[in-house]
């Protein structure tokens, strides 16, 4: 299918998400892959893996860019030739970008489930959520949190940064479908609008640079 969604976060950056439902031969088609991306392509095992790294190129297309305007940096990071900054993820049948002429920006999508009960006490103060009405509430939240420490993490991109000890995302209602959060990292303190959404069982999570902070 084409793009599943286009949302226009402000005049200078836009989100794309894809849901991937195309055979690999079709998403292959009309895409040229640098000899960097082709050789992380061909090592995937998983068509799931191929069929998602392809149908980012598709989004890429859909922005204006093709994989040579893409490279990656040392810690793994994406960026494009022209300085705009970008973000990119991928979870079981979605991926996503965001772009950004003005602020630096990172993107995740997660599945909901209930896997996160268990992890949650290495990323966030558990307690803080008891007062949720149910376990489901308790999932969605917590997908929302882990995805927007994800963002920022892909953002700030450095070694040691520990979601637990440096990132703090603010308490948020589900309807305010936004918050902020700060990261204090060697003595550095910086701050970051997030933005959420869910569907399908899926919560798209971004985040953006505040500017000053």
């Amino acid at each position: 299918m084409p793009v599943y969604k286009t949302i226009t976060v402000s005049p200078t950056t836009k989100v794309y998400i894809w849901k991937v439902t195309e055979p690999e031969a079709e998403l292959s088609k009309d895409v040229e892959l640098t000899l960097h991306c082709q050789k992380r392509m061909d090592g995937m095992k998983s068509e799931s893996h191929r069929r998602a790294f392809l149908s980012i190129r598709h989004l890429l297309a859909v922005a204006g860019y093709v994989d040579h305007d893409l490279y990656y940096d040392d810690f793994g990071k994406p960026h494009l030739k022209d300085g705009k900054y970008i973000s990119i993820t991928h979870s079981h049948n979605f991926t996503g970008i965001i772009i950004s002429e003005t602020d630096a920006v990172g993107i995740d999508i997660e599945m909901q489930r209930d896997k996160i009960l268990r992890i949650a006490h290495k990323f966030t103060p558990i307690q803080e959520y008891k007062t949720l009405a149910n376990s489901e509430a308790i999932i969605r939240k917590l997908t929302i949190v882990w995805g927007a420490k994800e963002s920022l993490y892909k953002i700030y991109a450095q070694q040691g940064l520990s979601f637990l000890r440096h990132i703090n995302v603010m308490d948020f209602t589900f309807e305010d479908t936004r918050t902020v959060a700060e990261i204090l990292y060697q003595g550095e303190k910086s701050h970051y609008e997030i933005e959420f959404l869910e569907f399908e069982g899926f919560t798209c999570v971004y985040a953006l640079k505040m500017m000053g902070g």
